[in-house]
């Protein structure tokens, strides 16, 4: 530290989940860039060791070891080193399993610090795997070769110089009251934060937002590292945030999404730190320790209830001023995932069937956006037109058009003949369009695409959205299967946004001109005939309902939980044909589409349970493996009784 400053880091390593050799590799490289730059304290992402994303394996004891192998070659690689370095890793204490970070300089295992707040809600499940801080007694163990304390106390560590910091994990910051409020309060000036936050629409700038907020009450510096490129995307992406704030004030940040390992550089002026709370009575105050007390109010009788607030008709449509940028965030949450699928399987093709439909489309741009970002050629794309029964020359002709206009691979094959044979062999008339004239087709479909993707060694790529999935809209085993699902967090209404968002952003006359054909072309899956004039005659809306309605009943159900008469009452308030860019719906609408989608929201369940890999994009995730986990056989009674009640 000079003329009060203190130079500290953020690192983002690339790490490959469950190797613990090549993490510690691209840790030391980043720990000897940074200290050759004069950084005197550096701080990694939670259990960047191992890999966030270990899941089950954290319950593997060949992990754990080579684990604690890893921090002691550490220990060694930083004995001729003058920087202080903060790791996550996983630590045996007795019984308990915990996610700790690590303080290493010089060779010594200063510190282990054990993370407090353990999420278990939507796609954390932590509590699976650790324990927390809190259910820790005082222990001291052996670890790395070193003998440590580790304790749930709150500890500080000094530099040479006098700087303090504390350490916290993660979840900790998110928490009511985080544990960086005692260690500031106790005397860190700065906080140094261990972190594996997915990515989520809009999530980043709430991040921002409260850590701007926690360093500017604690009036302190926080120096913040979340996983980047490399953890697991089955069913989250990790962005890579190396985030560095002093009183609230942003000084430096990362670049999201990036695909190699990141450094930020920064220096925090600790004597402004410490002026700022010498003259903040408040602060003062808070040191002393503090105490509450309960004010009860009277009770009321009850009254009529009106709602007066507004409620947002589309709410997985972002809201923000910046559009493009909502749009790019979710596009690369969407690229990173499938990104680190090819680079992890090591396929520079992908195989996509393209049916001219708005989800098909959507997927496409992902794949041709990943593509570009890996610097593949685009011929690597695949994309498979595969006309039936129930193809229109609307939808062939844009399907055809797109690919040709985005410069990848066309290929063509129809499916009439080979579904004709297979009636003949299961006995089936051709002429009676059921069920099975229908899933016919679409396992004939993902069939061709799976046996063209071994052919071409090669990834099938999922079109499948977030509302399908919700609905069931889909063919057990036929498009209900896939490789890696680009669209499964993403919703019908907001993927009809995102193609008009590219459209309007598009250069070329040609693409905008089919992209915006295809957002106006009814949603169907075509598996039974046009009519005489080559139109459309199996609309899904008609058949299932608005998908805006079914997006709104999908949102407040699974991100809050609300029960069908309430969610009722906010379809009536958003639906009510007070705003002309939102259609009306009446009651009877309402109540109808409200109950088939939960009688098809409980029947359908057991496509989700065996969904393939996709990432999670926003708050509403139906993944089994993260926030959705529902028993393929529950019952739908008690809620269809109370829609039957409306």
């Amino acid at each position: 530290m000079q003329n009060g400053f203190i130079k500290v880091a953020a690192a983002i390593p690339s790490v490959k989940v469950a190797d613990c050799s090549y993490n510690v590799q691209q840790i030391e490289s980043l720990i000897a860039m940074a200290e050759g730059k004069g950084v005197e304290v550096i701080v990694f992402p939670e259990l960047c060791i191992t890999g966030y994303t270990c899941q089950d394996l954290f319950k593997q004891t060949l992990l754990l070891e080579q684990a604690e192998t890893s921090v002691l070659m550490l220990l060694d690689f930083t004995r001729k080193l003058d920087i202080i370095s903060i790791v996550g890793v996983p630590v045996v204490v007795g019984d308990l399993l915990l996610n700790c970070a690590a303080v290493i300089q010089k060779g010594d295992l200063l510190g282990l610090v054990p993370k407090t707040y353990l999420p278990n809600y939507s796609e954390f499940y932590e509590k699976r795997w650790f324990a927390s801080s809190q259910d820790l007694q005082p222990s001291e163990i052996r670890f790395a070769g070193n003998k440590i304390v580790v304790t749930p106390q709150p500890t500080l560590f000094r530099t040479c110089d006098g700087a303090m910091f504390g350490v916290e994990i993660c979840e900790d910051v998110w928490a009511p009251v985080p544990p960086s409020c005692n260690l500031a309060l106790s005397g860190a000036d700065i906080i140094f934060n261990l972190s594996a936050s997915d990515e989520l629409i809009g999530k980043h700038d709430y991040l921002k937002g409260l850590l701007a907020q926690q360093s500017a009450r604690m009036i302190s510096g926080y120096v913040y590292s979340g996983c980047g490129f490399g953890e697991s995307t089955q069913d989250v992406v990790y962005g890579g945030n190396a985030i560095a704030y002093e009183n609230g004030q942003l000084l430096a940040e990362s670049e999201r999404f990036a695909l190699d390992s990141q450094l930020i550089i920064t220096q925090i002026d600790v004597e402004k730190i410490r002026n700022e709370r010498r003259t903040n009575s408040t602060y003062i105050n808070a040191q002393r320790g503090h105490d509450s007390r309960i004010v009860n109010a009277h009770t009321v009788m009850p009254r009529d209830f009106e709602l007066i607030r507004d409620v947002d008709p589309h709410p997985f449509i972002p809201k923000t001023d910046d559009m493009e940028k909502s749009c790019d965030e979710i596009f690369s949450i969407q690229v990173a995932g499938l990104a680190k699928r090819l680079v992890h399987t090591g396929c520079k093709t992908v195989v996509v069937g393209i049916s001219g439909g708005l989800d098909s489309t959507l997927a496409l741009l992902v794949c041709v956006r990943t593509f570009d970002k890996l610097q593949l050629s685009r011929k690597g794309i695949v994309g498979v037109t595969m006309p039936g029964f129930g193809t229109t020359d609307r939808t062939y002709n844009n399907a055809v058009n797109l690919m040709k206009s985005l410069g990848i691979t066309l290929r063509e094959i129809s499916i009439a003949d080979a579904v004709k044979q297979h009636f003949n062999d299961i006995g089936h008339d051709i002429n009676v369009h059921d069920v099975t004239y229908e899933n016919s087709q679409a396992r004939e479909r993902t069939q061709i695409l799976m046996d063209l993707s071994n052919q071409l060694g090669a990834l099938v790529i999922g079109t499948g959205d977030l509302s399908e999935l919700a609905l069931g809209w889909a063919t057990y085993n036929g498009d209900h299967m896939s490789m890696y699902g680009v669209n499964a967090g993403v919703p019908k209404t907001l993927i009809k946004y995102l193609v008009k968002f590219v459209a309007m952003s598009e250069d070329s006359d040609e693409t905008r001109s089919i992209l915006l054909d295809i957002i106006d072309t009814p949603i169907s899956p075509e598996l039974i005939p046009a009519d005489e004039a080559g139109n459309i005659t199996q609309k899904t809306e008609d058949l299932v309902g608005p998908y805006e309605l079914h997006d709104f009943f999908l949102y407040h159900i699974i991100r809050f939980g609300y029960r069908p008469s309430k969610i009722f009452m906010l379809a009536r308030k958003a639906f009510d044909g007070s705003n002309p860019e939102v259609p009306f719906y009446d009651d009877e609408t309402i109540k109808k589409w409200l109950t088939i989608f939960l009688r098809r929201f409980f029947n359908q369940q057991f496509k989700r349970s065996c969904l393939p890999d996709g990432p999670k994009v926003g708050s509403v995730s139906l993944s089994p493996r993260g926030d959705w986990r529902m028993p393929s056989d529950a019952s739908s009674a008690l809620w269809l009784k109370e829609c039957e009640q409306i």
